[in-house]
C-alpha cells in the first residue's frame, strides 16, 4: 500500500486495526501520522517505543479499554527492536564468534516471538488502531534484507505502508504542489535548484519552503535567498557560476566565484561540478542536441537523470562553445585540477586564471 492509498482510506473513515510502516522516508511518515491522530479525538494518541518495552506489553495496552476515549491510536517506534537477534547478533552482543553460525537465522523463533501479535489480531480491540513504525532500514542495498526480516516478523500485519525514498522528478512535482499550497512563488530553474541543492530530500524540501513562506512573503523567492536561508544551499552558487561559464559571461562567472571563496567553498568540488557540466555538453555536441528536451531524453536514455534547468544549462553551453572549444575547456578542467592538488599559494588565483582563459 502506498501513503496516498492509505490517506485515502483513512479520508473515508476507514482505519485498519494494525499498519506497519516500513521505510525510511520522513516526509510520508509526518503525512501519515498527522491524518491518523486527527482522525482520533484529542488526547487518544498513545506512543511506545519498542526499544524500552516488549511487544507484549504494547498489546497489553491494546487490549485495555479506555474510561475517556472510545477510539485509540498506538504509535509504536523502533518496531525492529521486537525482531528476535540472529545467532550472529548473540555472538556479538556475548564478545564470542560462533562457528556454527550461518549469521542470519534467528536464535529463537521470529515466528514464536510474533505468534502474540498474530493473536491478538484475530481478535483486535474495537476502536484502537495500531501502528508500528519501521524507519532504520531502506528497501535497497544491504539494508534490503534486514527490512524483509522486519516484514516477515510483522506478517500478520495485513496493512504494509511502504515509505519509499523520493525520485529526484517525484521530489520535484511535490515540491511544486508544496509550493503552491503555500503560496510560495519561484520560477522553475530557482524550484530545481532548491531541489538539487537539497539532495531531493522531500522532507528537507518541505521545511525549507515553509521558511520561504514565512520570509519572502507574495514576492518571488531568488536564488539568491535561497542561498542565503536554505543550509547546505551554497551549490546554488556553484550552479550560478557553471551557469555564468556556459554562457561565457567573465563578469558574472568571476563575481560567483569570489562568493565560493568568501563563503570558504572546496574549490575542488566546484571544478568537480564544472566538468560534469562540459562534459556532459561535449556528449550533446558531438550528438548533435541543440535543444533542452533532446538533452533530456539523450541523457535520459543513457540512464542519467538531467533536471530541466540543468538541460538548459548545458544547451546554453553547447550554444556558446564550438567542439574544439569544449574539447579545450576539459582540458582546462583537467590542468586546473591538478594546479589545485600541487603545492600552491592560493587556490583562488588557479580558479580565476581558469575562468579567464575559458571565457576568453
Amino acid at each position: 500500500m502506498s501513503p496516498a492509498q492509505l490517506l485515502a482510506l483513512v479520508k473515508q473513515g476507514k482505519r485498519p486495526p494494525a499498519l506497519l510502516l516500513l521505510g525510511p522516508e520522513a516526509y510520508d511518515r509526518r503525512r501519515v501520522k498527522e491524518a491518523l491522530v486527527a482522525s482520533v479525538p484529542e488526547g487518544a494518541l498513545t506512543q511506545h517505543d519498542l526499544s524500552e518495552m516488549t511487544l507484549a506489553e504494547v498489546l497489553d495496552d491494546a487490549r485495555a479499554l479506555s474510561l475517556f476515549a472510545s477510539d485509540r491510536l498506538i504509535w509504536v517506534l523502533s518496531a525492529e527492536a521486537a525482531l528476535p537477534r540472529t545467532r550472529s547478533e548473540d555472538a556479538a552482543a556475548r564478545g564470542s564468534s560462533d562457528d556454527e553460525s550461518d549469521g542470519e537465522a534467528a536464535a529463537p523463533s521470529a515466528s514464536g516471538a510474533a505468534a502474540p501479535l498474530g493473536a491478538y489480531l484475530k481478535d483486535p480491540t474495537p476502536g484502537v488502531m495500531l501502528v508500528f513504525e519501521a524507519a532504520r532500514f531502506d528497501f535497497e542495498g544491504d539494508d534490503k534484507r534486514k527490512q524483509d526480516r522486519v516484514r516477515k516478523f510483522y506478517g500478520p500485519i495485513t496493512g504494509v505502508v511502504e515509505l519509499r525514498r523520493y525520485a529526484a522528478h517525484e521530489a520535484r512535482a511535490e515540491a511544486e504542489a508544496l509550493m503552491r499550497k503555500a503560496g510560495v512563488r519561484m520560477d522553475s530553474s530557482t524550484l530545481d535548484l532548491l531541489v538539487e541543492a537539497m539532495g531531493a530530500d522531500i522532507a528537507r524540501i518541505a521545511v525549507e519552503i515553509e521558511k520561504l513562506a514565512l520570509f519572502a512573503g507574495n514576492r518571488p523567492v531568488t536564488i539568491g535567498e535561497i542561498a542565503a536561508l536554505a543550509p547546505e544551499a551554497r551549490t546554488v552558487t556553484i550552479f550560478a557560476l557553471v551557469n555564468a561559464l556556459g554562457c561565457r559571461d567573465r563578469a558574472r562567472s568571476l563575481e560567483a566565484l569570489d562568493t565560493l571563496v568568501k563563503d570558504g567553498e572546496y574549490l575542488p568540488l566546484v571544478l568537480a561540478f564544472l566538468s560534469t557540466q562540459f562534459r556532459m555538453a561535449l556528449v550533446a555536441r558531438e550528438a548533435g542536441l541543440r535543444a533542452a528536451g533532446q538533452i533530456q531524453s539523450h541523457f535520459a536514455r543513457m540512464g542519467v537523470q538531467v533536471w530541466g534547468s540543468r538541460a538548459d544549462q548545458i544547451a546554453q553551453t553547447v550554444s556558446k562553445f564550438r567542439q574544439a572549444q569544449l574539447e579545450s575547456a576539459v582540458k582546462l578542467i583537467s590542468r586546473a585540477d591538478r594546479g589545485l592538488r600541487d603545492a600552491r599559494p592560493d587556490d583562488r588565483t588557479i580558479m580565476e586564471q581558469f575562468v579567464v582563459e575559458l571565457t576568453g
